[in-house]
């Protein structure tokens, strides 16, 4: 198992240290799960790592790293809605599905230090599979982070930077160390092992409903819910399990959508554009990293972006909180941005929303 540099070509071990690639382009992953099946899924391992006969995973670290994550219930909305609760995680967020499989990867690997940037949600979620696996954990998250993740990281036992400024300078800052310091960066957005984790939350919609709905809702910031989603997709096409890609709607926030205009402006990479406050700060992002793996899937599967209305977002999180789901700003823009997509395209029905953070996370 190897990384394949996604700009030159270069094949580099998984074990190297290195972000990414001397030429700049970032790692994808050279494996090639077999072909998927419900019989394959070990039913007696009550986490993601259920589904590890198609994950890449070196050893059995993940037997020590493992929180319990995944396998979160689909619950039905209303006659179209269904939301998957990827809130009911060990930290709240759907990230833990990438953080497990990631810090599974680093025990692995033998890393004992690691630093990563995030809006939150990620920087949660890697410190606490830091703090199980015994690694020392460092987080980057730009001002306005909400509180209460920062109160979360810290309880995980690791170190927090607030960085003045927006979501990308953070990154820029975070990623200055890890070039200065040769520190490992167990990011999200670089390292594609969180990818194999985020792609069990399709294998679970798929082993509990037997099926896949005809519609998907995904936000895009740096992508990490999309690739994952996409990758397994392909997978159970690829595996005969589903006969053709399901209608995937991509959300950008109206305040910060690079990719969205860059797909409308026929670009192959997203467009420059300048942030702007939002209530969605887990999707703002201004530079994603893989914004061309992205548009690269949006062309090929006719993936439709839509605008999550930031005047809809806290009546979205108002609606949903009265049937009982209390989530963060961010997971309520995709519900609003899903009302927007029905109000351009008409009655959407069979669709799966992810609650993706839960409610107490944003509450500042």
């Amino acid at each position: 198992m190897n990384f394949k540099c996604a700009k030159c070509g270069k094949i580099t071990s998984v074990s190297t240290r290195a972000p990414k690639c001397e030429c700049g382009g970032l790692w994808k992953l050279e494996f090639q799960p077999p072909k998927f099946t419900l019989e394959d899924v070990d039913k007696d391992e009550w986490s993601l790592f259920r589904y590890r006969k198609f994950i890449a995973l070196e050893d059995d670290s993940w037997k020590d790293i493992s929180l319990g994550e995944g396998m979160t219930p689909i619950v039905r909305f209303n006659e179209d809605v269904l939301l998957k609760m990827d809130y009911f995680m060990p930290t709240l967020s759907f990230k833990d599905r990438g953080a497990a499989v990631l810090v599974a990867h680093c025990k692995a690997i033998g890393i004992d230090s690691v630093v990563q940037d995030s809006s939150g949600n990620a920087g949660n979620a890697v410190a606490a599979y830091c703090g199980k696996a015994g690694i020392k954990c460092e987080i980057f998250v730009p001002e306005g982070t909400s509180p209460k993740k920062i109160d979360m990281i810290k309880a995980h036992g690791s170190k927090v930077n607030v960085v003045p400024g927006n979501r990308d300078h953070c990154a820029d800052v975070c990623r200055a160390k890890v070039e200065d310091e040769g520190v490992y960066y167990a990011n999200h957005v670089y390292n594609p092992f969180f990818y194999e984790g985020t792609k069990t939350y399709i294998y679970e919609a798929y082993e509990q409903l037997h099926r896949i709905p005809e519609n998907i809702v995904v936000p895009v910031g740096n992508g990490t819910l999309f690739l994952g989603v996409m990758h397994a997709l392909e997978h159970l096409l690829e595996s005969g399990c589903i006969d053709h890609m399901p209608q995937i709607i991509a959300l950008q926030s109206e305040k910060c959508d690079p990719l969205m205009k860059g797909y409308e402006e026929g670009l192959d990479k997203a467009a420059e554009v300048s942030p702007e406050p939002t209530l969605a700060e887990g999707i703002a992002i201004g530079k994603p990293m893989r914004d061309q793996e992205i548009l690269e899937y949006v062309r090929k599967y006719g993936i439709r972006f839509i605008h999550a209305p930031e005047e809809k977002i806290l009546e979205a999180r108002a609606e949903l909180a009265s049937k009982g789901i209390y989530c963060e700003h961010t997971t309520a823009a995709n519900y609003a941005a899903y009302k927007e997509y029905c109000h351009v395209y008409g009655k959407t029905p069979d669709c799966l929303i992810t609650m993706c953070g839960a409610g107490l996370k944003s509450d500042h």
